[in-house]
């Protein structure tokens, strides 16, 4: 028989979840396009920092959540 598991175990480590990791990965390639358009000349450096407080946004997010997800 397998052990039962609590739905309000807490997670071995606080912070991201695979889940936040993998939403940080769909992030790369904004910050790709971002940088590919400031070098050629298409886009302002204000473009690259929307990108970078995006990605960050996310982070704050998906860290936000991972920690709410038990508390309930």
């Amino acid at each position: 028989m397998s052990t039962p598991v609590s739905a309000h175990s807490t997670p071995p480590h606080p912070g991201l979840t695979r889940h936040g990791w993998m939403m940080m990965i769909c992030c790369v390639p904004m910050l790709v396009i971002a940088i590919v358009l400031v070098a050629t000349g298409l886009a302002g450096v204000g473009f690259i920092f929307g990108a970078v407080m995006c990605t960050a946004m996310m982070a704050m997010m998906m860290r936000m959540m991972s920690g709410n997800e038990n508390k309930q």
